[in-house]
């Protein structure tokens, strides 16, 4: 690093980046912290260095760069495909390193061929990486987050359940306690007699009559953000929720397919195997898998050295499809990135734009090019 901290290698990477036929973008530090609290994922939202502006509108650091490049592009208008490159700080709240560290990476946007740009997008990132450390070895893992909403959806669970658990999709700890959840018998939580017979009536008009006769007497119908009827459906929504379990042939299913790994060369017909043993119809997502080993066959790479397993994920809420890390020898993620079809249109874009991307960590890597 630098004495500015700016790496050493700053100048031979963007040039690199630049190679990729990526156009450089210089995103502000300071940007507005919705976007981020709304769609980053608990792990980043926590470390997020929030403050204010004059007019009180929330702020925070830059804690990364995807969605501030998306929402750049989106704010220009401009046509796709289009290959956005970036070098530069961003800010996390961490208890065991500095909390202000560099990223480079590419944000790769409307590209029609999935299976092409993602294959593209690992390549990239290993070949980035590789230039900067060529004598280390590297692992590349790889996670589709697209067959596990696949596998969640076949096995019959409510759409709230599956939201859940894809929600926590990248997140063992989070994704263990949810599984558990499903397994164990239901305890309802303790509430009015009165409420508890509604809601397990369905009974929405009653309980919303209830509800309004309560906000009215504490006076709390003025200031109320949300309607009786709201309140209502989102507590019988609730409550079904918690009330609903897998049974014991879907949880093992489910618990069978997290513990799959295979090298990706071989991991096409690992799932189908399983989705056939188990009387699953993923066909699509198993078709994008196959094509996207096929892409990553014809960039070079061999897919046998490539690691996948089911359980793979980021934690990162934003993610739809391809989600892969690169680590040195010793563990360290080098580079981390994926594919995030849903987020254009939920940052404002007017149709859907499909994206993939990755970032590299900057300090990570210059400590290994000093290291003995």
């Amino acid at each position: 690093m630098t004495e500015a901290g700016l790496p050493v290698f700053a100048a031979d990477l963007t040039a690199a980046l630049l190679a990729t036929g990526a156009m450089i973008v210089d995103i502000p530090i300071i940007q507005p912290a919705e976007p981020f609290l709304d769609m980053a994922g608990e792990d980043l939202r926590r470390r997020i260095f929030l403050t204010e502006s004059e007019t009180g509108e929330s702020l925070c650091l830059r804690p990364e760069f995807t969605i501030p490049v998306c929402r750049a592009h989106i704010a220009e208008g401009l046509a796709t495909p289009r290959r956005y490159a970036y070098l530069g700080q961003v800010f996390r709240q961490r208890r065991d390193s500095a909390n202000e560290f560099y990223q480079a990476g590419i944000e790769d946007l409307g590209e029609a061929d999935l299976a092409l740009a993602d294959a593209r997008a690992m390549a990239q990132a290993l070949a980035l990486i590789n230039d900067l450390l060529p004598q280390s070895a590297l692992r590349l893992t790889m996670g589709d987050q697209g067959v596990f909403e696949a596998v969640v959806a076949g096995l019959g669970l409510p759409a709230g359940w599956q939201k859940r658990l894809i929600h926590a999709f990248g997140n063992a700890k989070a994704l263990d306690e949810m599984i558990a959840r499903l397994a164990q018998p239901f305890k309802p939580t303790e509430t009015h007699p009165a409420i508890s017979a509604m809601v397990a009536a369905r009974d929405e008009p009653g309980l919303a009559a209830h509800i309004a006769e309560h906000m009215e007497a504490t006076g709390y119908s003025t200031h109320a953000s949300r309607t009786p009827e709201d309140i209502a459906r989102r507590l019988i929504e609730k409550r079904h929720l918690e009330a609903t379990r897998l049974s014991d042939t879907a949880l093992s299913a489910l618990r069978r397919f997290l513990a799959l790994e295979a090298p990706l060369d071989r991991a096409q017909a690992t799932v189908s195997d399983f989705a056939d043993g188990e009387g699953l119809d993923i066909k699509t997502a198993v078709a994008a898998f196959g094509a996207r080993v096929a892409a990553v066959r014809a960039t070079g790479a061999d897919p046998a050295t490539i690691a996948w397993r089911a359980a793979f994920g980021r934690p990162l809420d934003y993610y739809t499809g391809l989600v892969f890390e690169i680590a040195a020898g010793d563990g360290a993620v080098l580079a981390g990135g994926g594919r995030y079809d849903r987020m254009m249109t939920l940052l404002g874009a007017r149709e859907p734009i499909p994206a993939v991307g990755f970032s590299l960590w900057l300090d990570r890597i210059g400590m290994l090019r000093t290291a003995p």
